[in-house]
């Protein structure tokens, strides 16, 4: 592993790179912080996908790439005189001295990290100028299970979460009769909105119980996204369209896929 002033080194080596690119690289220098943001959100996918793969060395390396976004956002900036990525680093220290008290503060109490994460929100809501309600903090465009969970998160922070995870339950119960019963009365607004509580429901019980519905979801799409293959593949073998199939001849191909493990 490399020493401080290695870390130092290398990214003051990144900060000259940028400069160079602005000023040289004509792609690099035509880039606006509009024209990066999708970029940057494939980059954190990418991230993402080398964590879940539990890939150091993929996972090293996106962390790179996405360091160099962040540089190369401070840097534009820092063209127009809003900020420089100085600021963007001071910013982020003086948050987290004041989120840890525990730590840097006068308070030296001894936290379990369940303590810390109850009461995240409310030390987040005494920052000056933070966000001024809880739920402001979350974005607006962020996907939805992502939201949903953030939100969920964040009012647990705050004390508001169920007392015993099982009694989620009756929640996700409660929500799907209600979804029946407008399935009942055809009014897609009204389905649309219970659909909606419903799969709210479900994202708070898989966090109540550890586990990530993005992923979750994710691996039950790639088991179907292997089971529906096998299907096809097998299908083809024999000449046959998969739309000349009956449902029951559809699923005894699919269960047997599902026996081997797809």
């Amino acid at each position: 592993m490399h020493t401080k002033d290695e870390k130092l080194e290398q990214f003051a080596r990144l900060l000259d790179i940028m400069d160079r690119l602005r000023e040289e690289c004509p792609w690099n220098a035509a880039q606006t912080m509009e024209s990066i943001r999708p970029l940057t959100e494939e980059e954190v996918y990418e991230l993402s996908d080398a964590i879940l793969r539990g890939d150091a060395k993929a996972t090293s390396k996106e962390i790179g790439d996405l360091l160099y976004h962040m540089v190369f956002y401070a840097r534009i900036a820092q063209e127009k005189g809003d900020f420089d990525i100085a600021d963007s680093i001071n910013s982020v220290c003086e948050k987290m001295v004041f989120r840890h008290p525990h730590v840097f503060g006068d308070d030296r109490r001894k936290l379990s990290a369940k303590d810390i994460a109850d009461t995240w929100e409310l030390v987040k809501a005494k920052e000056k100028n933070g966000n001024k309600t809880i739920m402001s903090g979350i974005p607006v465009a962020m996907p939805a299970i992502l939201k949903a969970h953030s939100m969920q998160e964040k009012a647990r922070g705050c004390g508001f979460d169920w007392e015993q995870k099982e009694d989620v339950w009756d929640k996700v119960h409660e929500e799907l009769g209600e979804v029946e019963e407008a399935a009942g009365e055809g009014d897609p607004a009204h389905m649309e909105e219970e659909f909606g509580d419903l799969m709210f429901a479900v994202i708070n019980a898989s966090r109540l119980y550890g586990i990530d519905p993005e992923v979750a979801l994710n691996r039950a799409c790639e088991k179907f996204r292997r089971r529906f293959t096998y299907l096809e593949e097998n299908t083809l073998k024999k000449g046959i369209k998969l739309t000349d199939l009956t449902l029951a001849e559809m699923d005894a191909i699919w269960d047997e896929g599902k026996s081997k493990g797809l």
